[in-house]
């Protein structure tokens, strides 16, 4: 046999996915799934019924959705704590649990704290997850094999998305009782499946590095410029996650199933996200294909706030359902540019991605149902906000590479 051919065949060998390598992806798929998948996205094509239904207001309605962006917020900020003070393993099956228990919680509208507090806890435990699922599998996966890894993570976000499209209307032929009941069903075997599946050990410590990576003046500008764009991906995405089922059925008027079947379209768009923006960002570099994402999103919202036809609101839902799974790897892999040596560095700038984006989501979410409420549900204004932020965005990236290239 060559040398040429054991080589390959070592390469091969450390390229390799082992079973528990898999069983792992699974478990993050699974939590992605659950915890932000459907804790955050299945609650839009609710939102609908729930006014219809007298549950709650619509003002009501739209501020129960913030509390799950203020409880992102909070798992972002006390993740790694809480897998500091449980381990990583541990962690991430009690928030599991968490997400879980707030889909039964949430099937007995007893009062709105009780609402709020259970949609806060959803939240919480998709932010901690978020900071947490990566940096918990990834270190057990291949170099060679990483950026597949995490496509298939958080292709969980968009299955999370499509099934909350598919089957909150079968479900809501029962009632919205048993609408969550389901739901918590659906998350509980979810839970399960990934039970034993998180790795048993935290992530290898990063051995310290002969040379400290220092990050000259441009790198620490752009990676400031990061934490602002993701930010502003919250502000311009917001009134997606909230308002476009409803803006469907209630806005135009054209009713729950026809807003659900567009909230489907947009989970479908969104499962391919993470692949399509991964691969872009292989190809083109993630910074530029970071870039070309803002100006689509952009785009995108606009057309939302100005068009009503409905080929149009398709086009922008699938885009918008592309860039919201998307974003996450673009980020991630811009990171991974700015600091290319010092994974230590690359997991801290993550996390303050992470939390820049959980409290701009937070803010809009407030700040939004603020708006909607007291312009007596304006919707093309909270679409034209968005597009706004999202615009700014892109023109920050223009302006600060430009400089760059002249210094």
């Amino acid at each position: 046999m060559s040398d040429q051919t054991i080589s390959a065949i070592r390469a091969d060998q450390h390229t390799s996915l082992d079973a528990r390598a898999l069983f792992a992806m699974l478990a993050g798929f699974c939590a992605s799934l659950v915890a932000i998948g459907l804790a955050r996205f299945a609650y839009t094509p609710l939102i609908p019924p729930l006014i219809e239904a007298h549950w709650f207001t619509s003002s009501q309605a739209v501020t129960l959705g913030a509390a799950n962006f203020a409880g992102y917020l909070a798992g972002a900020l006390i993740g790694r704590a809480i897998a500091k003070a449980l381990s990583n393993r541990h962690a991430l099956r009690l928030l599991m649990a968490i997400a879980t228990a707030a889909f039964f919680a949430c099937a007995f509208p007893l009062s709105i704290a009780w609402f709020f507090a259970w949609r806060f806890l959803s939240g919480l435990s998709g932010g901690a997850i978020m900071v947490l699922v990566a940096t918990t599998i990834l270190p057990h996966i291949p170099v060679a094999r990483r950026g597949f890894a995490s496509g298939m993570i958080f292709i969980g976000l968009g299955f999370g998305i499509a099934a909350s499209g598919t089957l909150i209307p079968k479900l809501l032929h029962h009632g919205l009782h048993d609408t969550w009941m389901g739901l918590g069903i659906f998350s509980l075997v979810l839970t399960a499946i990934a039970w034993f599946g998180w790795p048993a050990s935290n992530p290898p410590a990063v051995a310290a590095q002969a040379a400290t990576t220092q990050t000259d003046a441009h790198g620490g500008t752009r990676l400031r410029l990061l934490y602002a764009q993701y930010a502003a991906n919250a502000l311009g995405l917001v009134p997606v996650m909230i308002l476009l089922v409803d803006y469907i059925a209630r806005g135009y008027g054209r009713g729950a199933d026809v807003g659900a079947s567009y909230w489907v379209l947009y989970g479908v768009a969104a499962i391919f996200g993470p692949l399509i923006c991964g691969n872009a960002g292989d190809r083109f570099s993630f910074g530029m294909a970071y870039r070309f994402a803002l100006a689509l999103q952009a785009c995108a919202v606009a057309l939302l706030a100005l068009s009503a036809n409905p080929y149009v609101i398709g086009a922008a839902t699938v885009a918008l359902g592309i860039s919201t799974t998307g974003i996450v790897p673009l980020a991630l892999g811009r990171v991974h540019e700015l600091l290319p040596h010092d994974h230590a560095e690359q997991r801290a700038a993550w996390s303050r991605a992470t939390s820049a984006f959980a409290l701009c989501q937070a803010l809009a979410g407030y700040g939004y149902s603020f708006l909607f409420s007291h312009t007596h549900n304006n919707y093309a204004l909270i679409f034209a906000c968005g597009a706004f932020a999202l615009a700014v965005a892109f023109v920050a990236d223009l302006v600060v590479n430009r400089r760059r290239a002249e210094a």
